[in-house]
């Protein structure tokens, strides 16, 4: 919109023009020019006035060309002259050009620097200068710093010409003390104390770790929605009526922190009464209220009314009925402080599926993502099948990004499915070292790809050279091997690895299917034939090898061939990264289908993933595992072997098993027997560090033992704590976890704790 400035321009060029022109209305013109124009071509300005040689000249159509120039936006003011000539009279426009900022500069910013400060500006350098983009910029960088706690802060201009058209534009910043929230009061809450509220609320008070953690830093916006928060609060645990007033913010009296007030209206507290349905009822009203989290007598939950909805929405929409509709109907008793809720529904058409569209894979065939749809073309809409369908895409790990959306079809009782993803890297190709606190420094090369020639074969080729080990592996996996749901792939290995007491070589094979009974349940199933080689054993190991009279712990080569199966059901939201949701799983392996090795090991592991507070994810792990002869002892290295950064963190590594002594004084010979028995559980909760670069932190508390059989299982306990971090990095998951052992063992163990480290593979 034009200026005062502009506009008055205008006028008083009117009447001017009335009083100059007007005798000389239908001269006729010779020329038009432009004058004044310094970074403005004249044919740009020429271009879109009207007037033209040879024109008549009238007031209204010079009128118009002033206008006309005036919205190019590059003048602050615009004349039109006329001249004389030999020739006749010319028409000349005057122009003045508005300023262009040549130079941008701050002073006194030490809190945020230049370059965070000029993404405040409404301007830029070379641009047209304008003093409400300046008014503009000075209120967004007093925001940013009250942002910060500086609730001060002042900002200060001051503009200079340069020349005739062009400007610098200073800023000084007056940052002033750092303010903080000192205190969030509540006037009318009886309900709820103090403390619980602003434990719901994003903005908090400070306190002497604010400096690093934010604490009392003021920003409206979040103060508006902590508002807000404590309003679900409150009608989430039955008060319907709460009125939940604007926060107020005052300085103090000496203007060194900000006080925060609050008023709240409760009302009274409502439960559930009746809860009945009707409309449109597609199964029998006692079977939909057994879907229901809301009971009767309840506290009233508008959270719990919403899930509520969602399943029943989810009923309708698994049988087809994508624009299904469930309406509550609520009936407050203001005397009984109940609210009776009534379900009504409306199923609409029946709608079923016409196509399936696919985009963003280049690389990834269309099959191997419509073979993890759970919606067919022409087969019927269901809700939780594109939700199912959407989590097995990203639990693929093919995908950033996995959308999918519907959209109208041909017809109102049709819907066309649309996938959009966004593919990520699969392959990857590493050379470099790291360290283990088992296996020492390690040199690894690997060449991995996860979807190989984009069919979601899974292909490995890997190395690892370290201290105490070697490993190498070639493997291929087609997890719908010709395009069925059986899982078929195969493995050949090879590693040598120095043990305490012993070395041990291995070279082995495997092939191994699988077939998924649902989204949750799968089954697999692996044969593989290893041969092993002990060699180089300790002399403790040799003493009790020599007065061993079953042959269990044998040196030599000998061989394994033996079948393995599992079943395991995982309820995880993302199997990448799960933040909630089961796995549960029980293996069983038999050796013993020729080879020399004889045995039957039983496993058996539980894992829950539950978030505690928006990312701050617990989880717990209790495995049990048992391993028993059959027909001849159980290998000493086939045995149980606890401690380290897998299992119990802070004891050493494979050292938490029965030994040989068994009670071991300084300076004795130790040989680690391995057990039949284990019990191994875990409590972490994992929280973000840096979530850009997948870094997180862990606090840890680990319990278990492993035992042989003359032992009680639990019959002694071994537990410790410690905390670590974990790092999703360009060359592999890397852990680094500090434990301390609770109860150590005398002679094998540090009661200041252990620091190890992994990266690699997680196992």
């Amino acid at each position: 919109m034009p200026s005062f400035k502009t506009i008055l321009s205008v006028m008083l060029f009117t009447l001017i023009s009335c009083s100059t022109f007007s005798y000389a209305d239908g001269e006729k013109l010779v020329e038009i020019r432009v004058q004044g124009n310094h970074r403005i071509e004249s044919a740009a300005i020429l271009n879109v006035i009207k007037m033209r040689a040879g024109d008549t000249l009238y007031n209204d159509k010079t009128d118009a060309d002033i206008r006309a120039i005036y919205k190019l936006g590059h003048f602050q003011d615009v004349q039109a002259l006329k001249e004389e000539s030999d020739k006749g009279v010319v028409l000349v426009y005057s122009v003045q050009e508005k300023a262009i900022v040549r130079d941008i500069t701050f002073e006194g910013n030490k809190e945020l620097t230049t370059d965070k400060l000029k993404e405040a500006l409404e301007f830029r350098l070379n641009a047209v200068f304008s003093t409400k983009d300046l008014a503009k910029s000075v209120v967004k960088i007093k925001k940013m710093y009250g942002d910060e706690g500086y609730y001060l802060a002042d900002v200060l201009t001051e503009v200079k010409k340069k020349s005739q058209s062009e400007l610098t534009v200073k800023f000084t910043v007056i940052e002033g003390e750092k303010v903080l929230i000192k205190a969030i009061r509540f006037d009318g809450n009886k309900a709820f104390e103090a403390s619980k509220l602003r434990s719901i609320m994003e903005t908090k008070q400070r306190w002497y770790l604010s400096w690093l953690t934010g604490a009392g830093t003021y920003k409206d916006e979040v103060l508006k929605n902590d508002a807000l928060l404590i309003t679900d609060y409150y009608l989430n645990n039955g008060y319907v009526n709460i009125k939940v007033g604007e926060p107020v913010v005052k300085l103090n009296d000496t203007k060194t922190a900000l006080d925060v007030s609050i008023g709240i209206t409760e009302g009274d507290q409502y439960r559930i009464g009746a809860i009945g349905f009707k409309g449109e009822l597609l199964d029998p009203a006692a079977d939909l209220r057994k879907k229901l989290k809301s009971e009767p007598g309840e506290i009233f939950s508008r959270a719990l009314l919403r899930t509520d909805i969602g399943t029943l929405t989810d009923v309708y929409g698994d049988k087809g009925y994508a624009f299904a509709t469930i309406n509550p109907q609520t009936r407050l008793d203001s005397e009984k402080k109940i609210i009776d809720v009534t379900f009504d529904a409306e199923k609409g058409e029946l709608v079923s599926i016409e196509r399936i569209n696919i985009a963003g894979n280049p690389k990834t065939r269309d099959k191997v993502i419509r073979r993890e749809m759970r919606v067919t073309e022409t087969g019927l809409y269901s809700s939780t099948g594109l939700k199912r369908s959407k989590q097995n895409l990203m639990n693929l790990g093919f995908f950033e990004e996995a959308n999918v959306a519907t959209a109208k079809g041909s017809a109102s009782n049709k819907l066309n499915v649309n996938v959009d993803v966004k593919e990520k890297p699969t392959g990857t190709f590493s050379i470099g070292g790291g360290y283990s606190s088992l296996d020492g420094f390690i040199g690894q090369g690997s060449i991995q790809q996860a979807n190989f020639l984009g069919l979601g074969l899974k292909a490995n080729l890997s190395a690892s050279i370290g201290g105490s080990s070697q490993t190498y592996a070639l493997g291929l996996t087609d997890p719908y091997f010709l395009d069925t749901k059986w899982t078929l792939g195969g493995d050949i290995y090879r590693s040598e690895r120095d043990y305490t007491d012993y070395y041990r070589r291995l070279v082995g094979g495997d092939i191994k299917g699988g077939y998924p009974i649902n989204d949750f349940l799968s089954t697999f199933v692996m044969y593989k034939y290893e041969i092993k080689d002990l060699y180089s054993p300790s002399a403790a190991y040799l003493d009790l090898r020599i007065n061993d009279a079953y042959g269990a712990y044998p040196l030599g080569t000998t061989t394994t061939s033996s079948v393995y199966s599992s079943i395991t059901h995982n309820s995880t939201d993302y199997r990448m990264d799960p933040s909630t949701g089961m796995i549960n799983s029980f293996s069983a392996e038999y050796a013993g289908l020729g080879g020399d090795n004889k045995y039957a090991r039983f496993i058996m592991d539980n894992t829950y993933f539950y978030p505690l507070y928006k990312r701050l994810i617990a989880s717990t792990k209790l495995t049990l595992g048992y391993i028993r002869e059959a027909g001849q002892p159980v290998p000493i290295d086939e045995k149980f072997y606890l401690g380290g950064i897998y299992s119990l963190r802070g004891y050493r590594s494979r050292t938490v098993s029965p030994t040989d002594p068994a009670n071991p004084a300084i300076g004795d010979p130790i040989v680690y027997l391995g057990a039949n028995k284990e019990v191994i559980g875990n409590v972490e909760v994992t929280f973000p560090l840096l979530s850009e670069v997948g870094l997180k932190g862990v606090l840890f508390f680990d319990y278990g033992n492993s035992f042989n059989d003359k032992t009680k299982i639990f019959d002694t306990m071994l537990a410790s704590y410690g905390w670590g971090i974990r790092w999703a990095s360009p060359i592999g998951p890397l852990r680094l976890e500090y434990g301390i052992p609770i109860n150590p063992r005398k002679v094998v163990d540090s009661t200041s704790g252990r620091l190890e480290f992994s990266i690699g593979t997680m196992f």
